[in-house]
């Protein structure tokens, strides 16, 4: 029996799909989840699409999206606004730290 190895980006096939996934991650991971998370929706999406989008090259993108890299803000919020994302701070559970 031969397998393949799972890739999430082969499953994030619609916009529901990618916003579950993104804030399921927001929720539950770390910050290296989120930008691993981010990865895999451009990759969803096709590299190619993002490079052109954000003016970065596809090795640039694959590199700054991957485990373990440290992205700067910058290219983080680029390729969110090249898969159609956006941030925004809602209260958590928590009262926010207002002085």
């Amino acid at each position: 029996m031969e397998t393949t190895k799972f890739d999430v980006a082969d499953y994030l096939d619609s916009n529901e799909m990618i916003v579950a996934y993104l804030n399921t991650v927001l929720a539950e991971g770390n910050d290296a989840d989120v930008i691993v998370a981010i990865g895999n929706v451009a990759k969803s999406i096709g590299m190619s699409k993002i490079a052109n989008e954000t003016g970065l090259s596809r090795p640039s993108l694959y590199k700054a999206l991957s485990d373990g890299s440290k992205p700067q803000f910058e290219t983080v919020m680029k390729v969110l606004r090249a898969i159609g994302g956006q941030l925004q701070i809602n209260p958590s559970s928590e009262e926010m730290a207002i002085s």
